[in-house]
């Protein structure tokens, strides 16, 4: 079936008030960054859907199959179009129908007819076409309420466009309009998870890396920037900054109890994350915790964590049970990547007996013997930052 553009359906933004415009600009402009590789398709938009236009048959298929990841699309439909031909709408109604799954289901025909002077009524058409397509296709049942093909028809002064199948799109909010927030990647299944679920509500994304050479090796941050690149996916590019943290992470050991230790490592991640986060200009700083996972994620040792910092704190994944973390990672792609096994820095000095309840006036206390503050600093001044998605120019600068 040859389509000749794509309805886009804003969902969630059609209940936006004044400053709706504001959200469908930002949507029109991540559809822009997402199909930067696509010249010939063209946007227009108006105030409850988009039309997305290419006579390139080849764009099209691609704008099928990668607008799903567009968060701000509520769903979108393929739309065919002919002339006001009765003969020519019964023929791409056929052709419609014959493109999808119809053995069994359930059919009804929706007509609207902007154009007054097309000689049917809106009735009259609806019957014809529905007549026409039971005919060819004897499987299908009548259901005027919720059937499972819903063939519209819109005639309009210069053409009629037909639509049958609607694509769930990823919902949320346009990437960007909620501002921006730093994500604290570990390699994990979590972070990954998490990072995906502020996406969804509009929030930009840099992300930070904790990286400990030689305790962590090169395939552990080469994981992470895979799994930074595959965020990158969803609409907007992503900065990773990765923090030298292996000075930090000695003094630890070498200062602070075995017990708490997991602790005051999460406590000077939070800190260097907060001064990266004040750096950049983002406004949050997003975590994969869940309640009660591990040892650092009890509600003691959130509250010790938090001590640190009064920015806000976001843990989407807070009430989720991993086997949910789980299924969310493979719908979006990145639980194969988190379940590679190269270690991270969390995992390489850790306790056999973690404190669960740590006391944050004794963690404080035994923080106070040793002066982090200029291991912090120097961490965050020579942090890597890496951009994604991958430019094919930077594969091959080291060749020139």
């Amino acid at each position: 079936m040859k389509w000749e553009k794509i309805l886009v359906r804003y969902g969630e933004l059609s209940t936006k008030g004044k400053n709706r415009k504001t959200f469908i600009t930002q949507l029109r402009n991540n559809i822009k960054f997402s199909f930067v590789d696509l010249p010939n398709f063209n946007m227009t938009a108006e105030r409850d859907r988009m039309f997305l236009t290419s006579k390139d048959e080849a764009e099209i298929q691609q704008l099928i199959k990668r607008l799903p990841k567009i968060f701000g699309i509520q769903s979108f439909s393929p739309v065919a179009s002919c002339t006001q031909e009765m003969e020519d709408i019964l023929a791409t109604a056929l052709k419609i129908i014959n493109s999808l799954d119809y053995q069994d289901k359930t059919f009804r025909v929706t007509v609207k007819r902007t154009d007054k002077r097309f000689p049917l009524d809106t009735y009259e058409l609806q019957r014809t076409v529905a007549s026409h397509v039971l005919s060819q296709f004897p499987n299908l049942k009548v259901q005027m309420k919720d059937a499972d093909i819903n063939l519209r028809i819109e005639v309009l002064s210069d053409a009629v466009y037909m639509m049958a199948e609607v694509i769930p799109g990823a919902g949320g909010m346009p990437l960007g309009s909620n501002g921006r927030s730093l994500l604290m990647l570990s390699g994990g299944i979590d972070s990954p998870v998490a990072g995906y679920m502020l996406l969804k509500r509009g929030v930009r994304l840099d992300a930070i890396h904790f990286h400990s050479p030689p305790f962590t090796s090169e395939r552990s941050k080469e994981k992470v920037m895979d799994l930074a690149n595959q965020l990158s996916h969803f609409g907007a590019s992503v900065r990773l900054h990765v923090i030298p943290f292996t000075d930090i992470q000695q003094s630890i050991q070498a200062q602070i109890p075995d017990n708490v230790s997991m602790t005051t490592t999460r406590r000077m991640m939070m800190k260097i994350a907060d001064l990266v986060r004040e750096e950049i200009g983002a406004l949050g700083i997003v975590t994969g915790e869940s309640l009660g996972q591990v040892a650092s994620q009890t509600l003691e040792s959130l509250t010790a964590i938090n001590a640190v910092t009064t920015t806000p704190i976001f843990r989407p994944l807070i009430s989720s049970d991993k086997l949910e973390i789980i299924d969310i990672a493979q719908k979006i792609g990145t639980y194969e990547t988190s379940i590679l096994p190269y270690e991270d820095c969390c995992t390489i000095f850790t306790s056999s007996c973690p404190k669960t309840k740590p006391k944050l006036e004794k963690v404080e206390y035994y923080e106070s013997f040793k002066d982090f503050d200029e291991l912090i600093k120097e961490a965050v001044e020579n942090r890597e930052v890496l951009s994604f998605p991958n430019s094919k120019k930077n594969n091959f600068e080291n060749l020139l």
